[in-house]
């Protein structure tokens, strides 16, 4: 079935006689590569690619999911500090944590339903907010989902060997590995990737929720038992009493529950329509289960005395605890929760590319970003992505620890910003005069979108302004308690990226302003082609460069560097014999100089080029039939074209000939 783009392009070409439209259907041809990352698929099949409420929560909501895994230990860790008898404020910590996580749910849901092409935190700022904003947010989130990864891997690794102790000397190796086979499955589409996935992600849930169920059930009975057998406690710091300060740190690093939640609001072009509907029901059965873990995982943790340790993580004694040891229960939900940190990764495989798409479309990163790649996956962003999260990894040696004071700024920075940009864009509402036009409705034109008006606007305002607002503060929250653990990397890193990011645009804009036909006269057509051909010696891919350049102007002048006078008098020699009614000049070069000279005489012959006149250099160039033959050669073709790439009037042509 033709496209409507196609039905358009031929339209136009029907109505003009010397433009034509044709449509090529050629199928790529199978090879090795098709077995790692699937076949070709022609962008018509875009819309199959596409995913249900299901396969949406494996995909996108395993990140959010997945800290429930460490957010717990990581508050532990801290309250730690002070002694055993400050873990019980875990408890109420994860109740504040949950109620700011429903909060920012809300806001996500909105901004689903009025963003419904995707974009999250990067378009709300964008369209409400202007440019800096926006790219603020960008940078944000770019940094965030970098981190998932590095942290969700290495969180991964830590559970993996909690199971497993011989495992320990490998962990960065480990995490790579997982980091490579991600990336390979999300090379071969959001599809693909999800279905994979979705067994993972289900199993984590039920077993986690099984095992919560048998803790709760047995704490009611009086039966939950205490932990056996405790790891060493980790101790990051030195013994401090409970003070707010300590709190706080707590209950920052807690919130790194909340990461995660707007990859749907980023991706909602990845779901079957009704796309908003259904990206917004998934986005609150995320919440509902991610909350029920939470809450669960922290209080039972609690009851059964858990501590935080390097050796040993929190999900780990918990488990053994309910199930009584390590058998095959225990071996299932750790092996789950190992999976589902794995999976977490994956979310921002589904988030990274497509928030750099957009990015790079709007003219901010290079355009190769926004390039779809043969199975319609942003597969550059994908491979980036996975290069800058192994880097991470190696740098901090796959320590959770290390990575997570950089991990929650950049998250609650694109909450604040995103909340803030709908905050404002229910303020334009208001500006609407509540009615009917001509149209149907009362309509506000903006830059970049159409506002409707909305009879719960005010609700809406105040709903996203008190979210900025808690957003806004845990975000100060993590920059103060974080700053010496790392956090200033990330305040370094973001004027760096957004230096970037305007670098990348002032250059597109440059170009383009270089390149814009408004006003442009069009020049004088060529009237008169110098064609200048070197060579190194008088053989059959001479003489068929020869006859080429012979094709394109009669004035051709053919140069030799001689740095042998006696080759050069057999170069001459030859040329007598096969080519004499062509100029011949022969270059000295004392100093055994090849492509200097060369350089010297075609930028001297464009300097003094007549008005419309330009320079062709013409290189022959012999091809081996086998690959590695041509490394045996000087290729001189090549360095040529480079070295005269930026000369003003020259053109160098390549004339190939296939040795047999």
């Amino acid at each position: 079935m033709p496209s409507n783009s196609d039905r358009k392009l031929a339209e136009i070409a029907r109505q003009d006689d010397h433009i034509s439209y044709k449509k090529i259907g050629h199928i790529p041809k199978r090879g090795i590569w098709h077995w790692f990352f699937g076949r070709p698929l022609a962008s018509a099949d875009a819309g199959h690619q596409t995913i249900g409420k299901a396969v949406g929560l494996a995909v996108f909501a395993s990140d959010a999911l997945s800290s429930t895994a460490y957010a717990t230990q990581e508050i532990l860790v801290i309250l730690a500090l002070a002694g055993m008898g400050a873990l019980h404020l875990s408890v109420p910590l994860s109740f504040v944590i949950v109620a700011l996580l429903l909060v920012v749910t809300i806001s996500y849901e909105q901004i689903i339903h009025a963003y419904p092409s995707g974009g999250g935190a990067y378009v709300v700022a964008r369209e409400n907010l202007g440019e800096w904003p926006a790219l603020v947010a960008a940078a944000a989130l770019l940094m965030d989902y970098v981190l998932t990864v590095a942290v969700s891997t290495s969180s991964g690794v830590a559970q993996l060997v909690s199971a497993v102790p011989a495992l320990l000397p490998f962990q960065i190796e480990i995490a790579l590995v997982m980091v490579a086979l991600i990336t390979l499955v999300n090379l071969r589409g959001v599809r693909e990737s999800g279905a994979v996935f979705s067994v993972l992600a289900y199993a984590f849930i039920l077993l986690l929720l099984g095992t919560l169920a048998v803790g709760f059930m047995k704490y009611f009975t009086g039966s939950l038992p205490a932990l056996v057998e405790p790891p060493e406690m980790e101790l990051l710091g030195e013994a401090s009493p409970i003070t707010v300060f300590l709190v706080l740190r707590a209950f920052a690093n807690g919130t790194a529950a909340l990461t995660g939640i707007e990859s749907i609001a980023t991706g909602i072009t990845a779901f079957k329509q009704p796309r908003s509907r259904n990206a917004g029901i998934t986005l609150i059965w995320m919440a509902g289960i991610l909350s029920t873990l939470f809450i669960g995982i922290t209080f039972l943790s609690h009851e059964i005395g858990a501590v935080p340790s390097e050796f040993e993580t929190v999900i780990s004694q918990l488990v053994r605890t309910v199930f009584g040891g390590r058998d095959l229960l225990y071996y299932l939900a750790v092996g789950a929760t190992t999976a589902i940190l794995f999976m977490a990764a994956n979310t921002a495989f589904a988030g990274f590319p497509r928030l750099g798409a957009m990015v790079a479309g709007d003219g901010f990163l290079p355009r190769q970003l926004s390039y779809r790649g043969s199975r319609l996956v942003y597969s550059r962003g994908v491979v980036l992505l996975a290069l800058v999260a192994s880097l991470l990894i190696v740098v901090f040696r796959a320590r959770v620890s290390g990575l997570i004071p950089l991990y929650a700024i950049g998250v609650f920075l694109s909450f604040t910003l995103s909340q803030t940009g709908m905050a404002r864009r229910w303020w334009k509402v208001s500006k609407i005069k509540p009615g009917k036009n001509k149209k149907g409705t009362r309509a506000l034109q903006t830059e970049g979108e159409v506002l409707a008006f909305d009879r719960h606007w005010r609700t809406k305002m105040a709903v996203n302004s008190f979210g900025a607002v808690c957003t806004g503060v845990v975000m100060l929250v993590f920059v103060i308690t974080k700053f010496q653990e790392g956090a200033w990397l990330v305040l370094l890193l973001l004027p760096v990226l957004m230096a970037c990011f305007q670098a990348v645009h002032h250059h597109y804009k440059d170009l383009a302003s270089r390149l814009t036909l408004e006003g442009f006269k069009v020049p004088a057509p060529i009237r008169h082609q110098k064609v200048i051909m070197p060579i190194s010696g008088v053989h059959r891919g001479t003489l068929s460069a020869l006859r080429y350049a012979q094709s394109l102007s009669k004035d051709v002048t053919v140069l030799h560097v001689a740095v042998d006078a006696e080759a050069g008098e057999k170069v001459l020699l030859k040329w007598q014999k096969w080519a004499p009614d062509v100029n011949l000049v022969v270059l000295g070069s004392p100093y055994r100089l090849l492509l200097e000279p060369i350089l010297r005489y075609v930028r001297n012959a464009a300097e003094h080029r007549k008005p419309n006149e330009i320079i062709t250099v013409v290189v022959p160039e012999f091809l081996p039939r086998v690959w590695w033959h041509s490394w045996l050669h000087t290729r001189a073709a090549q360095l040529l074209r480079m070295r005269l790439l930026f000369t003003d009037g020259v053109v160098v042509v390549e004339v190939p000939y296939v040795v047999d």
